[in-house]
């Protein structure tokens, strides 16, 4: 299998992709499921794509698991994309090429039809997509449109993961050590995300608020600010915490956390950066832009942990 790289000769260096961090874009890879439709993940996403090598099957694979694969030495699950959509087009031939991805701790391979190209795109073009656009609300998590009119559906790959697998299960979590009016605030597209990080941060008892994309994050941050400063108390007071995801339409996390470091009301208010991005060049995004600690998707427990002592400072 060749690397991505030396297949499309379309990635940048990780310096050069570092730099996207705080610039409000993102840079996805164009697919197709053999339909009309055009769908695209984050780059940050892909390890590497070529044709499909041989899969063996298993018995009692969960719905849309083809069955497995050894890739230099590790045996990975490969998933057929088109079995978790649903399509009235038939597709046409399927398959024959396999993105192997890496997101949230695991390496899967993600059969597709083909792959076009690498494109750069502003997160404020990237918007949700409303039910009545789409069959397959939860598993497309944003629409964007190209230059020639043409839509892309972006993949929720953390629902796909959980309708393949299964939710993670959450097991005893500590309490945390802070008073019953303390709150903190997070901001997630995904709708799988948001449903675990609410178990999380109720087993934490921690009274919370959220967003579902960056731009409404910092619309209710900017008015929780506003009420703070009219009756003379603290952000800090309301919000001891802001836990944001790295990938959110119209305004990503990157510049989320700039608009929240770069506001003096907001001082002393550690930020986490939660996401499926969890290469060592998403690390260096997010220490890029200010962010206090930086937590991988999805572990319940290393979530609390890193946000325990946050909360109870």
């Amino acid at each position: 299998m060749m690397d991505l790289a030396e297949r499309k000769g379309l990635l940048e260096g990780i310096d050069a992709r570092t730099s996207v961090a705080g610039s409000n874009k993102m840079e996805i890879l164009l697919f197709s499921l053999g339909t009309r439709e055009t769908f695209g993940i984050n780059v940050f996403k892909v390890r590497e794509v070529g044709r499909t090598p041989h899969i063996t099957k298993t018995p009692n694979m969960p719905r849309g698991v083809e069955g497995l694969i050894s890739l230099r030495g590790n045996v990975i699950p490969v998933l057929s994309l088109i079995s978790f959509l649903e399509h009235k087009e038939q597709p046409r031939e399927h398959g024959k090429t396999m993105m192997v991805a890496e997101y949230s701790k695991r390496t899967l391979g993600f059969l597709v039809h083909e792959v076009d190209r690498i494109i750069r795109v502003d997160w404020e073009r990237v918007k949700a997509p409303e039910s009545v656009l789409s069959s397959n609300q939860g598993l497309i998590t944003a629409i964007t449109e190209l230059d020639d009119g043409k839509l892309v559906s972006i993949l929720d790959v953390e629902q796909i993961l959980a309708n393949a697998f299964g939710e993670a299960l959450i097991v005893d979590i500590q309490r945390a050590n802070v008073a019953d009016d303390v709150g903190m605030f997070f901001a997630d597209d995904s709708i799988v995300a948001r449903r675990k990080i609410v178990e999380v941060l109720d087993r934490l008892g921690v009274k919370h608020k959220h967003a579902t994309n960056g731009a409404e994050a910092w619309g209710r941050l900017q008015a929780i600010a506003a009420q703070a400063s009219q009756s003379g108390a603290s952000v800090r007071d309301e919000i001891r915490l802001i836990l944001v995801d790295a990938e959110m339409p119209e305004m990503d996390g990157y510049v989320l956390t700039k608009n929240i470091k770069g506001d003096a009301r907001f001082a002393g208010i550690p930020v986490v950066m939660h996401s499926s991005l969890s290469s060592e060049a998403n690390h260096a995004m997010g220490k890029a832009v200010g962010v206090d600690a930086y937590v991988a998707k999805f572990d319940a427990e290393v979530l609390a942990d890193t946000l325990r002592p946050l909360l109870e400072r």
